[in-house]
């Protein structure tokens, strides 16, 4: 027979015991778990540590920059949101039409317009090529030898049959070549406000009388200038206009990764007329809108949130700043590149330079090899230099007697 007062103990002890067993065992799987944990982040760590990061100011060859840091923290406030299904983010979708509303009103987009978010240039590209081919029932692009490859996927995807058109000593589309190659076939322009390999502006508002007298739909890649021009333009610079000011513009492409100064990848089409976007909208039954436009479902609100973050942060006034310093960069990149006695492809039009090499290939491998990340340009035997926001004059002061030692080592000088 159990002594009563062990009666009334034991269960109170082996309660106890189990507990601090639990407790044991819990403390132990803590432990492991952060060990796993830590030993993935290590693992990440060394993958991260082989990559270049653009904080360094090395990278000189990137359209991409360093996210503003108000981007970086309303971009993981908002990782959890899908602006494919708006009606579980009703918050997100209204930021997202606060901030379609300031891209509008940058490219001056009339009352019937529509902004359509894309995650980038290549997006836009091909949204915007979907539309025209919808709207006319025609396949022929025309555009200049300098337009994105994007749309060498385009041809592929679409069955459209592109024309590429030279260029003229300037680098940007020969107008009268264009005008000689215009048929009853003709589906769609394309016109570029800043090329990716120079920074070039197409002819723009020649290129928007033509396509208004033609009736042909016309499409602005301003992936990288969208961000730049209309603070060029106030700070007195001579661009083209490359907005809906021109009647004949008919969908412009700007991307928020590139001069945005946000996190990658967020881009914005917009549509002329909001009708348009009927042409390629499909059912979508199970989510809680009817239709669904664009290549994408499921879209992630957090670039979205950044990119209008950014937007409200900087203001008008202070991406023409930004502006105005990534351009005195340029110029002062322009002048030590000169002064090494390099040429550069043209004078810049923005705060992209081209640097004329015999042998850009080899050029780019050794400034890799020292920690120097430039971009070549096979088709027009240069290296591109592209003046971020991160970029500065004296992490230029750090790159010229690297580039000179370079050259030098290859008799490029």
């Amino acid at each position: 027979m159990i002594d009563p007062f062990l009666s009334s103990i034991l269960p109170r002890f082996f309660t106890h015991i189990i507990f601090f067993n639990y407790h044991v065992l819990s403390l132990a799987m803590v432990s492991v778990d952060s060990q796993k944990r830590q030993k993935i982040f290590n693992e990440l760590l060394r993958f991260q540590q082989r990559d270049f990061c653009f904080s360094s100011g090395h990278i000189l060859g990137s359209m991409c920059t360093v996210p503003h840091p108000i981007a970086r923290e309303a971009y993981i406030q908002f990782l959890e949101t899908n602006l494919g299904d708006p009606e579980l983010c009703p918050g997100t979708k209204k930021i997202e039409s606060r901030f379609v509303a300031f891209i509008s009103k940058l490219l001056y987009a009339p009352k019937n317009s529509i902004g359509q978010i894309v995650s980038g240039g290549t997006e836009g590209n091909i949204t915007a090529m979907w539309i025209a081919k919808q709207l006319s029932g025609k396949k022929e692009i025309l555009l200049p030898q300098s337009a994105h490859f994007s749309f060498q996927k385009i041809t592929s995807l679409m069955d459209l049959k592109l024309i590429e058109l030279p260029l003229t000593k300037e680098y940007v589309i020969d107008v009268t070549q264009l005008k000689k190659n215009i048929t009853k076939k003709t589906a769609a322009i394309i016109g570029l406000a800043g090329s990716t390999e120079l920074g070039a502006i197409d002819p723009i508002p020649q290129l928007s009388d033509i396509c208004s007298d033609e009736q042909i739909f016309l499409h602005i890649d301003a992936a990288f200038g969208g961000f730049v021009i209309p603070f060029l333009k106030k700070l007195q610079y001579n661009v083209p206009d490359f907005d809906f000011r021109l009647k004949g513009v008919s969908t412009i492409s700007v991307d928020s990764h590139k001069m945005g100064y946000s996190v990658i990848p967020l881009g914005t089409l917009m549509i002329r007329n909001k009708n348009w976007l009927e042409s390629i909208s499909v059912e979508s039954p199970y989510i809680s809108c009817e239709k669904q436009a664009g290549i994408l479902g499921t879209r992630s609100g957090a670039p979205v949130a950044a990119a209008y973050a950014v937007a409200r942060y900087l203001g008008n006034e202070g991406y023409k700043n930004m502006v105005k310093s990534c351009m005195e960069v340029t110029k002062y990149t322009q002048k030590n590149i000169t002064e090494l006695g390099l040429d550069l492809v043209m004078e810049p039009a923005m705060n992209v330079l081209g640097v004329k090499l015999c042998k850009p290939g080899l050029i780019v491998k050794k400034l890799s090899d020292k920690g120097w990340r430039v971009n070549k340009v096979k088709r027009l035997s240069c290296i591109r230099l592209v003046m971020m926001p991160q970029i500065t004059k004296e992490i230029i002061d750090e790159f010229i007697p690297v580039l000179k030692k370079t050259c030098k080592e290859v008799g490029e000088l």
